[in-house]
């Protein structure tokens, strides 16, 4: 029986989940920050990927934002960490962390349409770098395990990551090794019943914090794409340290580099087959990467509404700056891409919940959505002078934070790669 049942007045739920009249408070969907009104609702609903209940699903999540995360975000930044496991078990037992996941390990049973419409609403917090840290908890470091893992992994890896009982890492990207993911270097040795881990991940969101990890491994010396292995490795061995890596964005989400000698994991750990980790990563990254696109929308409608508001007031030689047509004109212009972005992840998404391959679309939109995030960012706050280049304004913080969206994930240039592949244009090179 799937855990959520959505009705045309309330969103009802099964284990206490959305116990709350679609009514009872007003809710943020568009980027605007205004109430999610009848007008925006029937906008919303006329997706051809999303229905009443994904607008219900979205202002059940609103009131979780607005009461227990934005008024901490300023907070959190400061500190440079959030409680990743307070937020994670709010999220957790309000269902948001399995929209997708089987019913029977606490998930929802619902399509990744789901999924889009959770990633859009959390734009609504005030910061990039909590909702990317719950992005990788249900969209990066939990697909394969969902789709591939074993009952037993499944029931004490996957289950409480659903809860939010567990925080979950993903462990792919090394000091040598990020977007080119057939060269990573740490190995997982057959010892026994285990296998003995050694190496080191890189760029570890959520890793200071983390009770398990999806670790990408080494467990064979056959061909790079064929001797790899995902495996559910607990962040509280003996042979794990940590370090905390400073960034110029994404403050408040906690990112470490981990080190990895000689950590012993039981071999049942494994997610699905050995040797298919590769494979299993790669269909990973499609919802790794439609998400991260969908989560950046809201934060860059907001960015190019609070600049509109703030150049309308913000006089220059006699009148509001945004009556100057350069202004007004590419805000325009950032607006119509914004959409364009939108209907090209909703496209995706469509396909994709039919069964379809997506790589080509997810790595498209992952490229757009890096690059127009650097272009709106960067435009707006240009409009903004020097109160831009303050930490006072959303749009500085939004400057540094969404810098991310072309490198993390895959690099911009990894992705047009990906692309040329399914376009046929990419040249074949010879070995060395």
């Amino acid at each position: 029986m799937v855990a959520l049942l959505l009705t045309k007045t309330f969103l009802l739920p099964v284990r206490g989940r959305f116990a709350v009249s679609a009514l009872s408070y007003p809710a943020r969907c568009k980027s605007s920050g205004q109430p999610l009104t009848q007008e925006v609702s029937e906008e919303l609903s006329d997706e051809a990927i999303f229905s009443h209940e994904h607008v219900e699903l979205r202002r059940s999540l609103n009131k979780i934002i607005e009461n227990d995360i934005n008024p901490h975000v300023d907070e959190w930044e400061n500190a440079k960490i959030f409680p990743a496991h307070q937020v994670f078990k709010k999220l957790g037992d309000a269902g948001f962390l399995g929209v997708n996941r089987p019913p029977e390990y606490g998930g929802l049973g619902l399509d990744y349409s789901y999924n889009v419409a959770v990633a859009e609403e959390l734009g609504n917090i005030k910061c990039g770098a909590i909702p990317m840290a719950i992005g990788v908890q249900t969209d990066m470091a939990t697909p394969a395990l969902a789709r591939f893992g074993s009952d037993l992994v499944k029931k004490e890896f996957l289950a409480p990551s659903i809860s939010g009982d567990k925080v979950a890492c993903l462990g792919v990207s090394e000091v040598g090794a990020g977007s080119d993911v057939s060269s990573i270097k740490t190995t997982a040795k057959k010892s026994g019943g285990d296998y003995i881990i050694n190496g080191g991940k890189m760029w570890t969101t959520n890793g200071l914090q983390a009770d398990w990890m999806c670790l990408l491994a080494n467990t064979s010396d056959g061909p790079p794409h064929r001797n790899k292995s995902l495996i559910c490795l607990p962040m509280d061995l003996p042979g794990i340290e940590k370090a905390k890596i400073d960034k110029i964005g994404m403050w408040s989400s906690d990112t470490a580099q981990i080190f990895l000698e000689d950590v012993r994991v039981p071999q049942s750990y494994l997610i699905g087959d050995e040797g298919m980790g590769f494979t299993y990563q790669m269909l990973q990254f499609q919802e790794e990467r439609l998400w991260g696109a969908a989560a950046s929308i809201v934060p860059l409608d907001t960015v190019i509404k609070e600049t509109a508001d703030y150049t309308k007031q913000r006089k220059i030689f006699g009148q509001p700056l945004l009556n100057n047509q350069a202004v007004h004109f590419k805000l325009a212009e950032l607006q119509t891409e914004v959409e364009c972005l939108r209907s090209l992840i909703y496209r995706a998404t469509g396909m994709y919940i039919q069964g379809k391959d997506v790589t080509k679309l997810a790595s498209m939109a992952k490229l757009k959505g890096g690059r127009l995030a650097r272009e709106v960012t960067d435009c707006c706050l240009q409009y903004w002078g020097g109160m831009g280049y303050t930490s006072d304004v959303m749009v500085s913080r939004a400057h540094r934070d969404f810098r991310l969206l072309s490198i993390g994930g895959g690099a911009d240039e990894v992705m047009m790669s990906i692309i040329a592949k399914y376009m046929g244009t990419l040249p074949k090179l010879k070995p060395q």
